[in-house]
């Protein structure tokens, strides 16, 4: 799947390391300011600057108004501003290469905190819905008289996830542009540690496999967000469309197991919308795609709307079909292909076209047959073997009957 947050990481200005080596760089290929303080007591020009800058007699103290006519040491500091860029980490140690528990995790769901929760009397600090499900402290394995809301902690987390490495330079300034008194600066919102698409999706898959599903759906609430900003800029690029497409898709499955199927259903809906604007061959695309118009399928299927249901069934079943037609057929395709084909041959039975639904099971049948699996994909075997016995069983009590 593509990326899902719509951030890319950046570098941004620190405050002095790389100033330093700048500066010894410089002394190196003999820039004239590099002796500047080995010189201030031999009589170097540069060393009553400041006393001149107010007289006007030293070359420096026209060095912005001789930036357009060749200063030497303008070109200094230009140089010194561009290089004073490292690659710029989180403080608290959330980054992308390792799995790092920082000291705004909850230790439960090794997500991020959410609604805060502070036992008493050992003052151990968990999600609300995280440490509900002890009696025992987890961590120090102390009695939980009671929990109480640590407001003050969780206003901290909730500012530091709005600003997580998002605020950068904005972009400088070109000689030929003028600076105007009042006007508002376009401020860049880039993540540099862990861009922050990704950086939210991380930690809401987290708090979802810990079933801290209200965690989860707040912090994807805030990436979609994010992401239909960068489509009011830069409009609905394929790139954008499939990362909200993907979130959406996400916050569908919060709502789902949160009991709340209407908003699942509005979800899905508008991350096929999004999806079905990309034109890309990238197959985890399509995947997101079929899987969203499937889970569809499957809340009309079990309101009882069979028709409906089957119209999504088969739309799944037509955009994994083009998926392995025009690419290589990976098992997981062909295993895709047919599960759609089994619930549209279930709708079809369930509508009285028995023909219909005889036909397609035996298509997926003869296609799961033919599916060669590496012998070391033990998953995937298991799904084949499970999905076919699924389909052997639906014609055998056809014949029963």
């Amino acid at each position: 799947m593509t990326p899902v947050g719509p951030f890319v990481k950046a570098a941004r200005p620190d405050d002095g390391s790389s100033k330093k080596s700048t500066e010894t760089q410089n002394k190196q290929q003999g820039c004239p300011m590099s002796k500047e303080i080995q010189n201030k007591q031999n009589g170097c020009p540069m060393s009553k600057e400041f006393q001149n800058k107010q007289q006007g007699g030293c070359p420096m103290s026209k060095e912005i108004g001789n930036k357009q006519q060749g200063c030497p040491m303008s070109k200094v500091k230009q140089d010194s501003e561009e290089s004073n860029v490292v690659p710029a980490k989180c403080p608290f140690g959330y980054d992308s290469q390792t799995f790092k528990l920082g000291p705004f995790s909850c230790l439960i769901c090794q997500a991020l905190l959410f609604e805060s929760s502070r036992c008493v009397p050992c003052t151990h600090v968990f999600c609300k819905a995280c440490i509900s499900r002890f009696n025992d402290c987890p961590l120090c394995g102390a009695d939980i008289e009671k929990t109480e809301a640590d407001t003050n902690l969780q206003s901290v987390v909730d500012r530091f996830i709005d600003g997580h490495a998002r605020l950068k330079r904005g972009p400088v300034d070109t000689d030929d542009e003028k600076q105007v008194v009042g006007e508002k600066k376009t401020i860049i919102y880039e993540d540099v540690s862990l861009e922050r698409g990704a950086f939210l999706v991380q930690q809401a898959m987290r708090a979802f496999r810990a079933n801290n599903v209200e965690s989860a759906k707040s912090r994807l609430s805030i990436c979609a967000q994010d992401i239909r900003e960068q489509l009011e800029i830069a409009g609905n690029t394929s790139e954008l469309c499939s990362q909200l497409g993907a979130v959406l898709g996400m916050l569908g499955d919060c709502c789902r197991a949160m009991g709340d199927g209407s908003s699942a259903v509005a979800y899905f809906d508008e991350s096929v919308n999004f999806l079905s604007q990309v034109q890309t061959e990238d197959l985890e695309v399509t995947h997101t795609l079929s899987v969203s118009l499937n889970k569809i399928g499957d809340f009309k299927y079990y309101e009882g709307d069979l028709k409906a249901a089957r119209d999504h069934y088969f739309r799944a079943l037509d955009v994994r079909r083009k998926a392995i037609k025009d690419s290589s057929k990976a098992p997981s395709q062909v295993l895709d292909v047919a599960v759609s084909l089994a619930k549209v041959a279930d709708v079809d039975r369930n509508l009285d076209a028995e023909d219909a639904a005889t036909e397609g099971f035996q298509e997926a049948i003869n296609l799961l047959k033919s599916l060669k699996i590496n012998s070391e994909d033990n998953a995937l075997e298991q799904r084949r073997l499970s999905v076919l016995d699924f389909l052997n069983n639906q014609l055998s009590k056809k014949q029963s009957e």
